[in-house]
């Protein structure tokens, strides 16, 4: 039951990525772009994200199991560390060149983009490059 609750969960998400525009590049580095024509669409869809989360995310702070009976697994590390910064940084610096972050970009594969299968392709490769580090680090 957990998995098709979580397969509904990311159609829904991907459908509001479509319907929004999100997963349109070029209207991603339109909200990016302060010093020119900037287009403030994907504050608005960050505000809306943030005000539906609210109340779910109040709750779940207050209960120990999901709605599916399932341990509730909230992050619990609140430091900014080396990692998270430079991870962030790094992040930041792709979705300004590209215009693209995780879920736009998966969205982008059902809609035959090749810009999508590029960006899937290295996220894969970056997740794959964490990994080696990270177990070289702590080995």
């Amino acid at each position: 039951m957990s998995k098709i609750t979580a397969l509904f969960a990311g159609l829904i998400f991907g459908l509001g990525l479509l319907l929004s525009g999100m997963t349109n590049p070029s209207k991603v580095l339109g909200f990016l772009d302060l010093a020119g024509n900037w287009d403030p669409s994907l504050a608005l869809v960050m505000v809306g994200a943030i005000g539906a989360a609210l109340l779910p995310m109040q709750w779940a702070r207050r209960h120990d199991k999901s709605l599916l009976d399932q341990p509730m697994q909230l992050p619990t590390k609140r430091a900014l560390d080396q990692p998270l910064i430079a991870g962030s940084l790094l992040f930041g610096v792709g979705w300004g060149i590209a215009g693209i972050c995780p879920g736009p970009g998966l969205a982008l594969l059902t809609q035959g983009y090749w810009q999508g299968w590029l960006f899937v392709a290295a996220m894969i490769a970056g997740m794959l490059i964490f990994k080696a580090l990270e177990s070289r680090r702590h080995s």
